[in-house]
């Protein structure tokens, strides 16, 4: 389905050209976690404030191929404003979908998701879950390669979070 995969492209040079909550927080007191990917020199650095455990305000920096960037854009605008749990259960499913074991992988992404759901393994409970922009990552599973790219600002996000919380 060409129509859906050039919007999906649309949707992620946006996102790269014109990205979402660029910048950096003042760290201290935002937390700051970055990421790299040494096989392709992609770099995301992530500071975050947060109230209890709820992500206030998240600003990415760094500097790296349209996938990471916009990757790390579409992340930051769906997390915040989300608890450290939420933003787990949505890492889970961005992971799952960007699994090169999905379903999908010799599809166009229109198979399994109507912009809602998970298909993590395992059965996970994330079937209401909306990933919106996202989903134009879809089709990054056929490059497996780059799936490091799309992952780069979670990863770098979970360990973030995992800091935070825990010394909280």
């Amino acid at each position: 389905m060409a129509g859906l995969e050039d919007l999906y492209r649309e949707i992620i040079l946006d996102h790269y050209r014109n990205p979402r909550n660029r910048g950096e927080l003042e760290s201290p007191p935002a937390h700051r976690c970055e990421g790299f990917n040494p096989l392709c020199g992609d770099e995301v650095v992530l500071t975050f404030e947060m109230d209890g455990d709820t992500v206030t305000d998240l600003r990415v920096g760094g500097q790296g191929c349209s996938i990471s960037q916009a990757s790390a854009s579409m992340m930051s605008a769906a997390v915040i404003g989300k608890s450290a749990e939420e933003i787990r259960e949505l890492t889970r499913a961005f992971k799952a979908m960007m699994s090169i074991h999905e379903e999908t992988i010799g599809g166009d992404g229109s198979e399994a998701h109507d912009g809602a759901g998970s298909s993590e393994p395992g059965g996970g409970d994330g079937g209401s879950l909306r990933l919106g922009d996202l989903e134009a990552l879809r089709g990054v599973v056929k490059f497996p390669v780059r799936i490091k790219c799309a992952t780069l600002g979670w990863n770098a996000l979970a360990s973030g979070l995992d800091e935070t919380v825990d010394a909280s």
